[in-house]
């Protein structure tokens, strides 16, 4: 099962080398990723060489990381690998009803490679990097957790990447630890 804690598109897509484990193999693992975090409308073949999808998401991931990493640690961003992704992009909008007769646009993408099927995660860690106060960016307090979230609880003070995973067990290690020690 995929699971989501980034509470963002470009933290999830980091997210998916799990405590230096990796959980893409192949570019159907990629592809089924893609359709749980709703990039994709529904499962279809990978664009591209087989393990072309594969390669361009990881080097997108580590891009990402790279950028997420020095922008969290108030240094300089490189750009240009971010940009080299972007520039892959071909969308355009359309109009669509919605249900009661209101309308939206919705951006739509080429995907008939594996870059454009990229494209929109670049233009989404483009926008966490160029707009999102960065201090609500975090990695999960747990020592040996890997995982990076967007903080978007209302007092701005979440610790773990899910309570269920990291925040219950550092709880109850606490509180164990506080009756070993009363």
């Amino acid at each position: 099962m995929i699971e989501f804690y980034g509470d963002h598109p470009a933290l999830d897509l980091m997210n998916t080398v799990v405590q230096g484990e990796e959980t893409w193999h192949d570019d159907a693992g990629v592809m089924a990723w893609l359709a749980a975090a709703g990039q994709i409308a529904a499962q279809q073949g990978a664009p591209g060489m087989p393990g072309e999808l594969l390669a361009a998401a990881r080097a997108l991931r580590e891009t990402i990381r790279a950028a997420v990493a020095a922008r969290k640690a108030g240094k300089r961003v490189d750009v240009g690998a971010l940009n080299a992704a972007l520039a892959h992009a071909e969308r355009h909008m359309v109009l669509v009803e919605e249900s009661g007769g209101g309308l939206s646009m919705q951006a739509r993408y080429a995907a008939r490679t594996p870059q454009q099927l990229m494209a929109p995660l670049a233009e989404a860690a483009a926008h966490l990097l160029a707009t999102v106060d960065f201090k609500l960016v975090r990695k999960c307090e747990d020592h040996a957790c890997t995982l990076w979230f967007l903080d978007r609880t209302k007092s701005h003070r979440r610790r773990w990447c899910s309570m269920a995973l990291c925040g219950n067990r550092n709880k109850v290690a606490a509180f164990r630890q506080r009756q070993q020690e009363g």
